[in-house]
């Protein structure tokens, strides 16, 4: 299928203009990344403690943040997590420069601020080990015995707390608990009375230490550049050496503008981030191969034709796989980007911009570059011969 048929844009004539416009593009990201905004890390390379919880009804935001800010133990940030009317949010402290896991303490704090303060047991905030043994403990069901006979009659009723739990986010009431198989009438009747539901409950929590975040910053950043060495060693080995510079100018071009793009939005720079980041190389990096492969047969054909016309030809027959192959990749991401909930939101924008990016470069970035060296080496080469 083509979508163009033989089409002569003169792509090469106007190189230096797109080269400058890409170049004034990286200045500016550049300049956001290092003297702007900044580039906004995430739990995964900052280090801290995340939580996802899910409240009962819409929060008050300002006594969440003030509620975690009380513990002074790093920035808080709050950002919603699904649907508006989920009540669900990601709530994130970051301490970069404390070791240890703060979700006990956090969740403490929330737990004064928004839930009464009786004791009882904590059906949404405690884990199956620490509801099975509250019932160990209360024995509801006069099982007596040794501990261990007891944890392993309760320990099926725990875990069916916490499917259910996991199944509707958050248990409201007793009445949630009751038509509960699992559940023994005695445990029915001890929860109705200690347990304690309160106003949100505990979906995940994660936690990195500075050192663990360093650590990984520095992985991503290792992966990052070997796979932009290895296509430059792939490229100049399939090709010439001029092609895999080309390449790798072109990689570069568009990691730095995609990482100005998440700077200018204020994206968080996660794990996920840095797989869609490869994502981009490894995409971006293929559709120039396309091109430079079909340079290579065209050079071979066409030996009396300038480098600049022949690269023209080359572009435009391959032209119409470009724009479908990008356009309907294309189209995928802006679905999940627009449907995909807000897990791979930031997935999905830097493959929108880098798809975009990427395909340009490509064109007007890789062969520029690729033509550029290529006219200096031979130029290099008539000087040697005329000596």
């Amino acid at each position: 299928m083509r979508l163009f048929k033989k089409t002569n844009f003169p792509f090469m004539k106007y190189r230096w203009f797109f080269v400058g416009a890409s170049l004034t593009l990286v200045a500016a990201s550049v300049a956001m990344v290092l003297v702007g905004p900044g580039l906004v890390m995430g739990i995964d390379f900052a280090g801290g403690t995340q939580l996802t919880v899910k409240f009962q009804e819409e929060p008050d935001l300002g006594r969440v943040r003030a509620a975690l800010e009380s513990l002074r133990l790093g920035a808080v940030s709050i950002q919603r997590f699904d649907e508006v009317e989920r009540h669900e949010f990601l709530v994130r402290l970051q301490n970069p420069k404390q070791e240890g896991d703060f979700t006990a303490r956090m969740l403490e704090a929330l737990d004064r601020e928004f839930n009464a303060a009786t004791p009882g047991v904590r059906l949404n905030l405690q884990g199956m080990e620490a509801i099975r043994d509250e019932l160990v403990m209360a024995d509801p069901d006069r099982i007596g015995s040794t501990v261990d006979v007891r944890r392993t009659h309760y320990q099926p009723m725990a875990e069916a707390i916490l499917a259910l739990r996991k199944e509707r986010g958050i248990l409201a009431s007793a009445a949630d608990l009751r038509g509960l198989p699992a559940l023994s009438a005695g445990v029915q009747q001890y929860l109705a009375e200690k347990g304690r539901f309160g106003a949100f409950s505990l979906l995940a929590a994660d936690n990195v230490g500075p050192l663990v975040g360093k650590d990984l910053r520095n992985k991503a950043m290792q992966a990052v550049g070997f796979s932009l060495v290895g296509m430059l060693v792939y490229i100049w080995f399939r090709f010439r050496f001029a092609y895999g510079i080309g390449a790798v100018v072109a990689l570069f071009h568009d990691v730095l503008i995609t990482l100005g793009a998440l700077s200018l939005t204020g994206r968080e720079i996660n794990l996920p981030t840095i797989a869609a980041l490869l994502t981009l190389v490894g995409y971006s990096v293929n559709d120039t191969v396309v091109i430079f492969d079909r340079i290579r047969e065209r050079l071979k054909l066409d030996r009396g034709k300038s480098l600049a016309d022949t690269m023209d030809l080359a572009i435009n027959q391959t032209l119409s796989r470009t724009v479908i192959t990008s356009g309907l990749t294309l189209i995928t991401v802006v679905c999940l980007y627009l449907f995909g909930g807000d897990v791979i939101n930031t997935f999905a924008f830097v493959l929108v911009v880098g798809i975009v990016v990427g395909t340009y470069s490509s064109i007007y970035i890789a062969s520029p570059i690729a033509f550029a060296i290529s006219t200096v080496l031979e130029r290099r080469r008539e000087a040697r011969r005329r000596r």
